[in-house]
């Protein structure tokens, strides 16, 4: 198993693209980003309380 090269990426893209037709993608797109977006203000939001204290000071 190697890397991904530009032929297998086009590749899944193109099942990506019947898949869910061209209409869909940018709604997969938005929720993607959303969630990603919500995982890293819960990270964040969970950082040690003493470290937090350490960021209010600066």
């Amino acid at each position: 198993m190697g890397r991904l090269g530009v032929t297998e990426i086009l590749v899944i893209l193109a099942v990506v693209l019947l898949l869910f037709g061209g209409k869909k993608i940018p709604e997969l797109m938005k929720g993607l980003g959303s969630g990603i977006k919500e995982f890293k203000n819960a990270a964040k939001d969970d950082q040690p309380a003493d470290k937090k204290a350490d960021e209010t000071k600066e």
